[in-house]
């Protein structure tokens, strides 16, 4: 995963860039709090960590922006240690 982000602080603008792999894709369900249900990205390298959060609506978003060119995809990755697969046709025949 690329990371590209634009900081302002006192000095200006920093712009930082980072490769990193992500580590683990967590999703928290709030059955007394069902607006506050979230899906979160955890990544970490040598130099950096953290998590990018999505709150449903965004991921939903993001989801409907990305699902018409999922077609351009040629390769997957095998997130974190788990194995799984991103598409369930990728899966290799046993």
């Amino acid at each position: 995963m690329q990371l590209r982000l634009r900081v302002k602080n006192k000095d200006g603008i920093v712009r930082i860039e980072n490769a990193t792999k992500i580590q683990e894709v967590m999703i928290n369900e709030d059955l007394l709090h069902p607006e506050q249900e979230s899906i979160a990205i955890g990544f970490r390298n040598q130099d950096s960590s953290g998590i990018i959060e999505f709150t449903i609506e965004e991921f939903e978003n993001f989801y409907k922006a990305v699902k018409s060119k999922i077609h351009l995809i040629k390769n997957h990755e095998i997130f974190g240690t788990s194995g799984a697969y991103m598409y369930e046709k990728q899966k290799p025949n046993k």
